[in-house]
């Protein structure tokens, strides 16, 4: 904890990267857990989507399930002090692979957030790109069964990226400039397995600057010369009480 808080405190750029497990203590399950949706549900791929009103049904059907728990989810410690850290002007960018928008409701600037997968937050017309809220368009799938189309014609989705999507080409090009100034690289709660996102703290990190992991279990960066302090454990215990000492 003391070596935490310490290179907490001498930083003054950090790219803090953030996966599932930061957010199960706000009651967002784990996707690849034994409990999470993955586990009971195929993935639907983007160009199943895009060509099968089946596919389109099974993704609508699958937000739809776990609208409850995204919907009523709330920011947690770990969310609190990565803010208190950028109030503190230590944050030079926060790169998640989280679709919950927790991030931003804790106070996280947008400026200083990368959605690498996207967000649950809003719904997107894949034909004209247009974004709205989804609450109504759950209300009329859950009504007729029918997935939404734009008022285009166009395939309406939740703005998160399926298997088989690129990522977003403007996301990758900010945390890849970020890994490229920041002076510490923090992960948290990811299994550094999802490529190409769990490439960027490793970039960071072959320059030569610390890097910090925390996580409960193993993850594809454990073992590499790269990284400086690794912690096996609950984020939510851990995190917020370095923040707390090295603020």
């Amino acid at each position: 904890m003391d070596k935490l808080a310490g290179y907490l405190q001498r930083a003054r750029r950090i790219l803090m990267f953030t996966g599932a497990g930061i957010s199960t203590a706000s009651g967002i399950p784990d996707f690849r857990g034994p409990q999470g949706v993955w586990s009971r549900r195929k993935p639907v791929y983007y160009q199943e989507f895009m060509t099968s009103e089946a596919a389109r049904v099974e993704h609508w059907d699958y937000k739809l399930e776990g609208w409850p728990s995204i919907s009523e989810a709330r920011p947690n410690s770990v969310h609190r002090a990565i803010v208190r850290l950028e109030r503190a002007e230590k944050i030079l960018m926060v790169v998640t692979q989280n679709i919950d928008g927790l991030h931003s409701l804790a106070g996280t600037s947008r400026d200083r957030l990368v959605e690498l997968h996207g967000t649950n937050s809003l719904v997107e017309c894949q034909t004209c790109h247009r974004r709205d809220d989804p609450r109504p368009y759950l209300e009329s799938f859950r009504a007729n069964h029918r997935p939404p189309i734009c008022a285009c014609g166009g395939f309406l989705k939740f703005a998160t990226i399926s298997f088989g999507q690129s990522l977003d080409a403007d996301s990758l090009e900010r945390g890849s400039k970020a890994a490229a100034r920041a002076d510490l690289v923090v992960a948290l709660g990811s299994t550094l397995s999802v490529y190409p996102a769990s490439s960027l703290p490793l970039t960071a990190a072959q320059r030569g600057i610390p890097y910090i992991i925390i996580n409960r279990g193993a993850t594809d960066h454990d073992g590499s010369e790269c990284v400086s302090l690794r912690l096996d454990g609950d984020v939510a215990e851990i995190f917020p009480r370095a923040v707390d000492d090295a603020l």
